[in-house]
């Protein structure tokens, strides 16, 4: 077997020539894999007695990185949906060591038949137009803080944008005259541009003189001027949700998270007869068939669908058509 050491120089390897120079991923991808890696040589570390720098090849064999999924699920409380995001990353790490080092194949194809694991499929959670007017409420707006999350919030529920897509905006990303839109850079690189209704339009004016920023500065900053964390819009969510509950009792039920305002906004489009390719245009969505799942969470729709059946052991009337005068009415 190669000695120890060499597993320093690959996985170094791997992010900076392989990750960042050839496939140019995204620092979101970067930042993934990086977690990942970071925990993996960690739990190696305590289970092998090993510094990460004097692992080898051989040490992350399929025996220790099954162990390391269980100890995401058990110790530290993942989901096997996370579970299955580490995963993937590992094998990644190991397609690549693959052609770098065949000498290790044997070890190598192990980890790579490790199969992701499966898990039941929730509804996804969305917010109904009232809780989502409940929430927009809460802030209060005679703050600097109050102005901020009002707009973020407005912009986050009217345009269904990631909350990465959210924090990454700039003040010259958001246009406001004619064709008023915000211009985003999503997930696979892709951007989009997504139009504003005249309320948001209004607030994000107010906002935007507010805030004083340059056409380079985040839209949505800090306290300190920089840009927004993911753990910055949580906190504030779960900040307005906690005001928000006191007037809506439903949101209380629910688990409200940054991705559910994006849930939410599909889910309005969906229910006011918008087509599913235009909600996965709106969305930034790869493919069509991912909008599927808000067909499957839309029980009102299915109740439509329930109004229109006839239940069982009744017969069925006969057809009488409209009088004559009521039929040209409704034809009008």
């Amino acid at each position: 077997m190669t000695p120890g050491p060499e597993l320093a120089g690959r996985v170094q390897a791997f992010f900076t020539d392989r990750l960042i120079r050839q496939r140019q991923a995204s620092p979101h991808t970067i930042g993934g894999y990086r977690d990942t890696f970071r925990l993996l040589l960690v739990f190696a570390r305590q289970r092998l007695k090993k510094d990460p720098s004097r692992l080898g090849l051989e040490d992350l064999d399929a025996p220790l990185i099954g162990a390391f999924l269980d100890h995401l699920e058990q110790a530290r409380g993942n989901s096997a949906r996370t579970r299955n995001v580490r995963l993937a990353a590992i094998h990644s790490f190991f397609r690549y060591l693959a052609l770098q080092e065949p000498t290790h194949s044997a070890v190598i194809q192990r980890v790579l038949a490790m199969p992701s694991k499966r898990y039941d499929r929730r509804p996804i959670g969305f917010l109904t137009r009232p809780e989502m007017e409940a929430l927009l409420a809460a802030p209060a707006r005679n703050t600097w803080a109050g102005q901020r999350d009002h707009a973020l919030l407005l912009v986050a529920v009217q345009t269904g944008l990631r909350v990465s897509e959210l924090i990454g905006l700039r003040c010259q990303d958001i246009i406001l005259g004619t064709g008023a839109h915000v211009h985003c850079h999503g997930k696979g690189r892709k951007e989009r541009c997504t139009p504003l209704r005249k309320d948001a339009v209004a607030v994000l004016r107010t906002w935007l003189r507010a805030r004083a920023g340059a056409p380079s500065d985040p839209a949505f900053p800090n306290a300190r001027g920089g840009a927004l964390s993911r753990d910055g819009v949580e906190d504030l969510l779960a900040k307005h949700l906690a005001v928000a509950r006191t007037r809506c009792p439903s949101l209380k039920r629910k688990h409200v998270s940054p991705h559910v305002l994006r849930h939410s906004t599909a889910m309005d489009l969906l229910q006011r007869g918008i087509d599913r390719s235009v909600i996965a245009l709106w969305l930034g969505h790869e493919s069509v068939e991912t909008t599927q799942m808000y067909l499957d969470a839309n029980l009102e729709l299915k109740e439509q669908v329930l109004a229109k059946t006839t239940p069982f052991n009744v017969r069925p009337g006969r057809y009488r058509p409209d009088d004559r005068v009521l039929a040209f009415l409704k034809s009008l």
